[in-house]
């Protein structure tokens, strides 16, 4: 039988791209996402004791993380920051899909969080069910979000 820390373990090896993907929503920097990787740890490290099966694993992960992350966010509104920035980027691609892939990332980082992480979500090919689940609204609902976030993605590319 395994222990709670081991199974927990386990769960975080098999899980872990899900909780990069969410926290790459909320940033696009290696710092950022490295702090909210770490808020999600020790959030699903709370609540890992008292998971009772009402939806999958793989949910609850989403969850989490996507709570998690928003409430990160809020709290950054909060406080104040200074960036910091280089004047070169090593990984940068200068090649058409790549510049299209930056575009679409640049818009959907201008969006709400939470219309921010629906659209992502949708990126990654889960269902509106699963969605809806994990922010909490009705697949119905989800269709509905989507609709109008990419008729506000289209309109940003007319500005």
């Amino acid at each position: 039988m395994k222990t709670l820390d081991a199974a927990f373990a386990q769960m975080i090896k098999e899980h872990k791209n899900t909780i990069y993907t969410v926290c790459f929503m909320f940033s696009n920097d290696s710092d950022e996402v490295s702090d909210l990787f770490q808020e999600v740890l020790i959030n699903l490290w709370k609540g890992y004791g008292s998971f009772k099966n009402l939806s999958s694993i793989d949910t609850w992960i989403w969850k989490v993380s996507f709570n998690t992350c928003i409430s990160y966010e809020r709290q950054k509104k909060k406080r104040n920051t200074v960036p910091l920035s280089m004047d070169i980027n090593l990984f940068e691609d200068n090649d058409e899909d790549s510049r299209q892939i930056r575009q679409l990332y640049s818009r959907i980082h201008q969006l709400k969080p939470f219309d921010r992480a629906i659209i992502l979500l949708w990126l990654e090919n889960i269902s509106y069910e699963e969605i809806g689940a994990i922010v909490g609204i009705s697949a119905k609902n989800v269709s509905v979000r989507l609709f109008r976030i990419k008729e506000e993605l289209k309109k940003m590319s007319n500005r």
